[in-house]
């Protein structure tokens, strides 16, 4: 019989108590499967903003190149006067803009790889225990 839900002890089950369990354990796995969709969809949609920050990372780039061409500007007009402190005002600055965006970056790796990971391998364990 296909329709028949079996024991541990492979005798089968019946009665409300076994349609019920198996009921659940198809509910369970229908939600199962839903999270595991919106999961790819957030993966899928995690690629996109990737894809863009690496964009806005090339602009950020070139507006660096930018304002270090301004600091060297800076530097030249000054050169007679206070060429040295021009010259160790824009490094400091431009080494504090790198510490602060090393630091955001890395908190930025640091990140959970999946969403719901967690909860998909509970719902996981939930479907398994209630076969």
């Amino acid at each position: 019989m296909t329709g028949m839900a079996y024991a541990p002890n492979g005798m089968p089950r019946s009665g409300l108590f076994a349609s019920a369990k198996t009921l659940l354990g198809t509910l369970i796995g229908i939600v199962h499967d839903r999270l595991e969709l919106i999961s790819i969809e957030l993966q899928e949609e995690i690629g996109r903003v990737a894809f863009l920050l690496l964009w806005g990372a090339a602009a950020l780039f070139f507006a660096f190149l930018g304002l270090a061409f301004v600091g060297l500007l800076i530097v030249i007009a000054v050169w007679d006067e206070h060429r040295l402190l021009a010259a160790a005002l824009v490094a400091g600055l431009f080494l504090v803009l790198a510490l602060a965006a090393a630091a955001l970056a890395t908190r930025q790796i640091s990140a959970k790889p999946r969403p719901f990971d967690a909860s998909l391998s509970e719902l996981a364990k939930d479907r398994e225990l209630l076969r």
